[in-house]
């Protein structure tokens, strides 16, 4: 099924007889039971306004569109959407309703510019009984009601079909300043990292990996903005970090960091890969736990631990219970859930949540409680 309007999406959830799998650009490798429903037929953008920093686009929209409209008006995504084909295997092609319904966020989530929910100023969606549904504004001045907007990103398609999202949208920098030490073991780099960004230089990276292309760990941290505050802010935070070593830095036109987005260190290796999220003081403990020959890097100042391990870890039951959540990223078999088990009150609210919103228990069944892999 390929909807092409709204109102076609409408009356093909009203109409469903059985579960459905929401599909967008297919990048992320997930298979779930139930006939497929492709959300690409809903493309298009409906509404820029660059002066507003306001864009409107339908949910099956390729993201590499959006991109363009932006890159041509020097405008961005603030939050950094991760390309993670090559890491997964997939192909496809990135749809902007993809990345909302996983609010998918990449390096700059550590900063002042947050995730990609914090970009969303309203949704369209129809839900499991063929509602439609719209929550939010198409302008930051509109944003009122109930927050569904947050609710919807990150839902994997378990709550509603997204037809339409909002986004603002901000100037592309013209420069980006690269500080990095190398050398640090996990703890020294968290201890960095958490330095850096205490700092009023606006930090708007901050990411280590224990092996570098110089064959050694290394700590790197990034500034935006104009040619001048950059040299000047990463002077001041060379100073403030001299502490920790030998700190080089540089600047740079590209401010992307698809080595540390992507995970591409990563990409085409044997292991499966897991994300943990955790507070940045236990990010050293849980490294130091984890399987023999497991290669780590870390994200948002140590809030995010990307680790690759041996095929068939099952790195929760490793792991033990710990403050955060483990997800499976790429790997097969074993059972191993992607999704980490909620807790029991959470879990009980999601249950309410997802009877409200899709009663026939019909949008993207189990997804968010059990593995679900090709």
């Amino acid at each position: 099924m390929r909807p092409e309007t709204e109102d076609d999406l409408s009356e093909l959830l009203k109409a469903a007889q059985g579960p459905l799998a929401i599909r967008g650009g297919g990048t992320r490798g997930l298979s779930v039971a139930g006939e497929a429903l492709d959300t690409t037929g809903l493309s298009g953008i409906t509404l820029y306004e660059p002066g507003a920093l306001t864009l409107v686009a339908r949910a099956g929209t390729p993201l590499a569109e959006i991109e363009a409209a932006l890159a041509a008006e020097g405008q961005r995504l603030a939050f950094e959407p991760p390309d993670l084909r090559a890491l997964l295997g997939t192909r496809g092609t990135s749809t902007i309703g993809g990345v909302v319904a996983t609010n998918a966020s990449g390096p700059r989530r550590v900063s002042f510019f947050g995730a990609c929910r914090d970009s969303l100023l309203g949704v369209r969606f129809v839900d499991g009984a063929g509602h439609v549904v719209k929550n939010g504004g198409r302008v930051m001045k509109n944003v009122t009601g109930y927050d569904l907007v947050k609710l919807m990103a990150g839902s994997h398609g378990t709550l509603g079909v997204l037809t339409e999202v909002s986004l603002k949208v901000l100037p592309r920098p013209e420069v980006a300043g690269v500080l990095s030490i190398d050398g640090l073991n996990v703890a020294q780099a968290v201890q960095a990292m958490s330095a850096a960004l205490g700092t009023p230089w606006e930090v708007t990276a901050a990411c280590h990996t224990d092996l570098s292309s110089n064959d050694q760990p290394s700590t790197q941290l990034r500034i935006e903005g104009m040619a001048e505050s950059v040299t000047y802010r990463l002077g001041r935070l060379k100073d403030h970090l001299a502490r920790f070593g030998a700190v080089d830095t540089a600047t740079s036109e590209t401010t992307d960091w698809p080595w540390f987005r992507d995970v591409e260190r990563f990409a085409g290796g044997a292991g499966d890969v897991w994300r943990l999220h955790v507070k940045p003081s236990d990010a050293p403990g849980l490294v130091a736990r984890l399987p023999e020959g497991a290669q780590v890097m870390l994200d948002w100042g140590g809030a995010l631990i990307w680790a690759m391990v041996p095929q068939g870890t099952d790195l929760r039951a490793h792991l033990g219970p710990f403050p955060g959540h483990p997800m499976r990223v790429r790997g097969s078999g074993n059972g191993i859930p992607r999704f980490h088990p909620e807790p029991a009150p959470l879990a009980a609210l999601a249950r309410g949540l997802r009877q409200r919103f899709d009663p026939r228990g019909i949008l993207n069944p189990g997804l968010m409680a059990s593995a679900a892999w090709t």
